[in-house]
């Protein structure tokens, strides 16, 4: 394979399946892996300590809004340290028994990755808490006064968890993450930019005219949409027999139903049903959710952090409310009330 088939963070360019595209753009290389600085020094340095030790690095907690690289991170400790690492996520883990069997299976140095860590059931919680401090699994056998306990030893091996919801995990599980508890922040636009020419590389896809300036402008600050309306686009250009510039981004995405601020169908629905029919009035997350026949925890994950963070829906003690901004984009009148409280 010549130098030219592979990326510089080690992807091969033409090793793409279509089954595992999703995958193949994940960085396989700390150099592949843009933006989220702060956070990648502090696991450089984390991780060369224990080199230096010859130990298992500390357990680590990551947490932030999906699509933003926790996953990642996982997978790249798990290269460079050089260890084998078992995946699961917190709904899979019912029993006691399969915490478990997982922790039995572990070899020395291993790394166990838990994903929505904060689905956890309690007992199953307390079951984790001295295998990350004292490395021991405590089994009960039995039932009444004839229960006993019985203590295994561990391997060493590095716990790592990622989460979109910190704050339903407890104190004590979060208090043993020793190696650091470490907020994953959104992307700048330039960081995006980056990684839509990384990718775009990766899927031998040209862009022109600055188009992955279109993609990253719309990609709502998190490298999975934005990974996401790159494939969009490109299979768009490829059906018209078009390049892949801004105008053919924009008429793929239009499709798609995403607008300039990269708002989707269900984030306009939910800002004009607030602007409609409570008129600029708090409401509740249960009320919103029932009048547009979605699940609260949608709204409050996927729709909400985003319409924060552009100013178009603010929360008060009394429930959410649209801003003027919000008014704006959906083309409805700020109501007087509003109106006044801004002067």
């Amino acid at each position: 394979m010549s130098s030219e088939e592979v990326i510089a963070d080690g992807t091969e360019k033409n090793s793409i399946d279509g089954s595992v595209l999703d995958s193949t753009l994940r960085p396989s290389a700390w150099t592949g892996y843009i933006g989220q600085k702060a956070i990648k020094e502090n696991l450089r340095i984390l991780l060369e300590a224990a080199r230096m030790r010859d130990a298992v690095p500390e357990h680590i907690l990551f947490y932030g809004p999906p699509g933003l690289g926790k996953t990642t991170l996982a997978h790249l400790i798990s290269k460079e340290t050089g260890r084998s690492m078992k995946i699961t996520s917190g709904p899979a883990i019912e029993k006691v028994g399969d915490l478990a069997s997982i922790l039995t299976n572990l070899a020395s140095g291993d790394i166990l990755f838990i994903d929505e860590i904060h689905r956890l059931n309690k007992s199953i919680e307390e079951v984790l808490y001295p295998a990350m401090e004292s490395g021991v699994l405590d089994i009960i056998i039995g039932k009444g006064p004839s229960a006993r306990t019985i203590q295994l030893e561990l391997p060493p091996f590095t716990l790592i968890a990622a989460t979109t919801r910190v704050a339903m995990i407890s104190s004590p599980l979060r208090s043993r993450f020793s190696g650091g508890v470490f907020r994953l922040e959104f992307y700048t636009q330039e960081e995006l930019e980056e990684i839509v020419r990384r990718s775009a590389k990766i899927l031998n896809t040209k862009l022109s005219g600055n188009a992955e300036s279109e993609i990253a402008k719309r990609a709502r600050h998190t490298p999975r949409t934005a990974n996401y309306f790159l494939k969009r686009a490109r299979d768009y250009a490829e059906v018209s027999k078009r390049e892949l510039d801004i105008q053919t981004v924009q008429e793929a995405l239009e499709l798609l139903g995403v607008d300039e601020r990269g708002l989707t169908p269900s984030d306009r629905k939910l800002l004009e049903t607030m602007a409609e029919k409570f008129s600029g009035s708090p409401v509740g997350l249960g009320t919103l959710a029932a009048a547009l026949s979605e699940e609260e925890a949608t709204i409050e994950e996927f729709n909400e952090p985003y319409l924060l963070q552009l100013g178009l829906i603010e929360r008060t003690p009394r429930g959410r409310c649209l801003t003027s901004a919000g008014y704006e984009h959906v083309g409805k009148k700020v109501p007087k009330n509003l109106q006044e409280k801004l002067l």
